[in-house]
């Protein structure tokens, strides 16, 4: 008992409570005067705080109390007290001093001890935000998974050490050139940049494997960035084969909170140096990081949906730059943003030889007069009899990998007579949106629910009764037309709406009143049922949308699949449909990005296979996949994106939002010299957008103006606007 507490005449029960709870209080008090000591040794922490909010995107300096000073350390997620809350943050450093001249708030507390953002990856997330006017907050939620207490109480201990066979590398990488001069560089502390256009057939992911094994030869780290988690998987397997199990990790959203973490404190913890991963993986904490790789570039996944929008190919050239790594760019396509790596002289080529690029067969047909006397509908039919043969053929020596671009059945109908579109005959009420079919008309035909659903045979439905149209706009408390594309799901089902679900057996084609209806486009369900027809003894299995096979099934002899879907395979011979329709998108990268899956798809195929594409002969993007020269088709296109001042030769930036917002944006917008405004445009219902483009010199300087603006316009509390630098694709 303290001398200046009273004593007290109470019962021996009750005088024990009274000293715990006495006890209690001198030991709360003496708990908030430590908390409340600041500590003498780098008093002063600058917290970067989880605050989404533009202008307040810098640091704030918070005291270091005494209870805090061995864990608040740069790295590790700390409590601070912000605007009235207990706000998340990290700790960037600690000082001695703040220029702050008042009291600083002291931090609440250490969430955890374990540093988890490093110093390279906090500048790279400044420069990010920077670069495309977005917040550090926003980039740091990419960088640093969430936490997993259990997961992060656990020990990580270091994979034994493993040799690596440097002619087994090599051996591997034989056939492109300089490829031999590029990895011996890497083995020895080297940090060369390469941009590899790889050969068709080519083992990719061993390939990879081996560049990656050849810096970890060297004592430094890894990191490569995949489209998707098909692609991570092949490359784990091949990595796991070269450098044995425990040497990598893989980081991907779809492994789980507690995985991915695990993950990712191997990495920060050193334990592992190699890791390989979606887009985030990008900002992976790699200890002495020695190369940056990215493959297939071009891949829209590798552009992040979310703001500021960063592109995993420039978060990995930007870290190339700060650290002093190596890069390669890596894919059977070329991007104009890789040829100008090559343009500016900042990467050296990869490419294969002559013999090597040849070693799958490409041609397109239809292409020569011989093609043309033997099968005059060449150029006009979907599969033309060169195409039956080629499969036919390959058949016997292995399976045959059937792209096509849409899926489903047939997605879109037409008059099979004058064309037309086949659009929904059903109504919609005015009233309460409600779903209903047409009232019955005097002379009409009768609501869908009441007839008898006929049969469709191929290519038409049987003659009906006239059908009178409908007048338009309907008559006041009338439904309105739904006028949605009619669509096919299956063989035996009617056709139905592709927005309200109405069955339409009975359709009449509004302008030339024929019943007939074709499917100008069908899927890959269609075209897969179609040649199960033509090679009965063949198995015929589809890949598409929701039912993607990551390998070909034991047996199939014909795979149908959709670009970005096809199964990895030793496919004898691989068949293009369609490519008419990949090249119908109203895009800047629509050549490029048709190529990009044309060449995926044809690189599926085994070495001595062959490739057939049915399209135009004089398309460049086919002529380019013929010769295998992608490259070559990246120079032109960047050649013409120069003259019409398109990126990459210019930067763009994008302003999103309602009229009124977009109007206020370019109000307050400082556009730097030589700095174009094109629009606005309206892009859907009340939004609008403006295109600002300047010289690709001055690109820095309108991530600056636009980075200012979003200051401006959060500290105002205006309404929200979409800012996107250097978006991945511009549609017309």
């Amino acid at each position: 008992m303290s001398p200046d507490e009273p004593a007290l005449e109470l019962p021996g029960l009750v005088r024990d409570k009274v000293a715990e709870g006495r006890a209690k209080a001198r030991a709360t008090r003496a708990r908030n005067q430590a908390e409340a000591a600041i500590t003498d040794h780098l008093p002063v922490a600058r917290v970067l705080l989880d605050v989404p909010l533009a202008h307040l995107d810098r640091t704030f300096d918070y005291a270091v109390p005494v209870s805090l000073a061995d864990a608040a350390m740069p790295g590790v997620r700390v409590k601070a007290r912000f605007a009235g809350k207990d706000v998340d943050g990290f700790v960037v450093a600690r000082s001695e001093a703040s220029e702050h001249e008042g009291r600083l708030t002291p931090l609440r507390r250490v969430v955890s001890p374990e540093p988890v953002l490093s110093p390279a990856i906090a500048g790279l997330a400044a420069d990010l935000a920077e670069r495309y006017a977005g917040t550090r907050a926003d980039l740091l939620r990419l960088a640093v998974p969430p936490r997993h207490a259990a997961t992060e109480a656990e020990p990580t201990p270091p994979p034994p050490p493993r040799g690596v066979d440097p002619a087994a590398t090599l051996a591997a990488w034989a056939g492109h050139e300089p490829a031999e001069a590029f990895l011996r560089h890497l083995a020895t502390g080297g940090s060369p940049r390469a941009v590899w256009h790889a050969a068709p057939g080519a083992d990719w992911p061993l390939l990879l494997a081996h560049a990656l094994a050849a810096v970890r030869s060297s004592g430094r780290g890894a990191v490569a960035c995949l489209p998707d988690g098909r692609d991570v998987a092949r490359l784990s397997t091949a990595l796991t084969e070269v450098l044995g199990p425990g040497q990598h990790v893989a980081l991907t959203a779809d492994a789980g909170p507690a995985a991915r973490y695990r993950a990712f404190l191997a990495i920060s913890r050193g334990a592992v140096r190699v890791a390989i991963g979606t887009r985030a993986a990008a900002f992976a904490p790699i200890h002495d990081l020695g190369l940056v790789a990215i493959w297939d570039d071009g891949d829209d996944l590798h552009a992040e949906p979310r703001a500021p929008y960063p592109h995993a190919r420039e978060t990995l050239l930007l870290r190339a730059e700060r650290e002093g790594a190596a890069a390669l760019v890596a894919g059977f396509a070329r991007t104009v943003e890789a040829e100008q790596l090559l343009t500016t002289g900042w990467a050296q080529e990869i490419a294969p030889t002559r013999a090597r690029a040849r070693e799958v067969l490409v041609a397109i047909s239809g292409a020569t007069d011989f093609e043309l006397e033997r099968d005059p509908l060449a150029r006009v039919s979907r599969v033309p009899k060169e195409v039956y043969d080629t499969i036919r053929t390959a058949l016997t020596a292995g399976p045959v990998l059937v792209q096509t671009p849409r899926r489903g059945y047939a997605a879109a109908l037409a008059c099979e007579r004058c064309r037309a579109p086949a659009r929904c005959q059903g109504h919609v009420p005015q009233t309460d949106g409600q779903l209903r079919d047409a009232p019955r008309a005097p002379g009409g035909v009768a609501p869908a629910h009441e007839t008898t659903p006929v049969s469709l045979r191929e290519g038409a439905l049987p003659a009906a009764p006239q059908m009178r149209r409908s007048p338009w706009p309907p008559p006041a408390g009338h439904a309105l037309p739904c006028t949605g594309p009619l669509r096919l799901t299956s063989r035996a089902e009617p056709p139905s709406c592709a927005w309200c679900g109405t069955p339409a057996p009975q359709w009449t084609c509004p302008v030339c009143e024929h019943r007939g209806l074709r499917a100008p486009v069908v899927g890959e369900s269609r075209t897969a049922e179609e040649l199960g027809r033509a090679f009965p003894g063949a198995r015929v299995v589809a890949s598409a949308g929701d039912r993607v096979l990551a390998s070909v099934p034991k047996g199939a002899g014909i795979v149908v699949a959709t670009p970005g879907a096809e199964p990895v395979g030793d496919y004898a011979a691989v068949v293009l449909l369609d490519t008419w329709l990949l090249l119908s998108r109203p895009d800047l990268r629509t050549e490029e990005e048709a190529l990009r899956r044309w060449s995926n798809a044809v690189a599926l195929a085994r070495p001595g296979g062959r490739a057939i594409a049915v399209g135009d002969p004089a398309q460049p993007a086919l002529q380019a996949l013929l010769r295998w020269d992608q490259p070559g088709f990246a120079r032109r296109e960047s050649a013409t994106r120069t003259e019409a001042h398109l990126p990459p030769a210019s930067r763009l930036a994008t302003i999103t939002g309602a009229a009124g917002a977009v109007d206020d944006a370019l109000t307050l917008l400082v556009t730097p010299p030589g700095a174009e405004v094109l629009g606005p445009i309206e892009v859907e219902e009340d939004s609008w957008r403006v295109v600002v483009r300047v010289p690709h010199r001055a690109g820095p300087d309108l991530s600056r103006s636009l980075g200012e603006l979003q200051r401006v316009r959060s500290a105002r509390k205006l309404d929200p606007v979409r800012v996107q630098v250097d978006p991945p694709s511009l549609g017309f």
